[in-house]
């Protein structure tokens, strides 16, 4: 027997070229659903129905049945029970409480509101979910429909069109051969100018009177309310030094 651990003629060496076993791959690693059982199965593969199976029930180790021993009623028989009819008495049964129907009293029809009396709908606004900040959702301007009016519709039969063309310059009934110019191109003329001149008048401005130009108070300026009336006042007897006295006693 050799004593030679290698085998042939082969030793180890440097591989000439790479191999797999180089490189480090996951191997198998993935995670793959299976293909087996019920749960988790693969959602891309056919999946045959699956049944479970029920508990088993306990199963009790002793009999409970009577056997020969149980002692039968003397009046029993093969055609049932022999005897006289035996009635029991029960207790009076207690009295059914009235109801106790509500009266108009009991109701408050102001109360139930919308839901008693029509009233028109109502509707809440709830705010913009945050779901919908980066939605790229094309909204409905942004789709361009093709029109279906006119002789380019793609997927509908059209009818015969007609178009009416501008009026031509050239031949035409009021065309201007004769390049004559209208009533508009003549200036309009002062008939003063070959005629004989009217009399012309100036209307001036209205003359003011000269008058009190200051400021007089209305009726509304006047508070009669706020005076207060004086004491009464009296008119004395008038004496001057320049009237004679009344003389009634004349000597004689």
């Amino acid at each position: 027997m050799s004593a030679d651990i290698w085998v042939g003629n082969w030793r180890p060496h440097r591989p000439r070229g790479p191999i797999a076993a180089l490189y480090s791959s996951p191997g198998p690693k993935y995670g793959l659903p299976t293909n087996v059982g019920f749960q988790l199965h693969d959602p891309s593969r056919f999946r045959a129905p699956a049944y479970s199976f029920g508990i088993r029930r306990f199963q009790e180790q002793e009999s409970c049945s009577p056997g020969p021993g149980y002692l039968v009623p003397p009046n029993m028989t093969m055609r049932g029970r022999d005897g006289i009819p035996a009635y029991s008495i029960y207790g009076r049964p207690r009295d059914i409480m009235s109801f106790k129907t509500p009266g108009p009293g009991r109701y408050f029809p102001e109360k139930a509101g919308r839901l008693a009396y029509p009233s028109a709908p109502i509707y809440s606004l709830a705010s913009r979910t945050k779901d919908f900040e980066n939605d790229q959702t094309p909204g409905p301007a942004a789709y361009g429909l093709p029109p279906m009016i006119g002789p380019k519709v793609v997927n509908k039969n059209t009818a015969p069109n007609y178009s009416i063309y501008g009026r031509s310059m050239v031949g035409s009934f009021y065309e201007d051969l004769s390049k004559t110019p209208g009533p508009c191109n003549y200036r309009l003329v002062d008939p003063s100018i070959y005629k004989n001149r009217p009399p012309h008048y100036s209307m001036l401005a209205r003359n003011m009177p000269p008058g009190d130009n200051t400021t007089k108070p209305g009726p509304g300026a006047y508070s009669p309310e706020k005076y207060t009336p004086q004491r009464g006042l009296t008119f004395g007897i008038r004496h001057s030094d320049y009237v004679a006295p009344l003389i009634v006693d004349v000597a004689e």
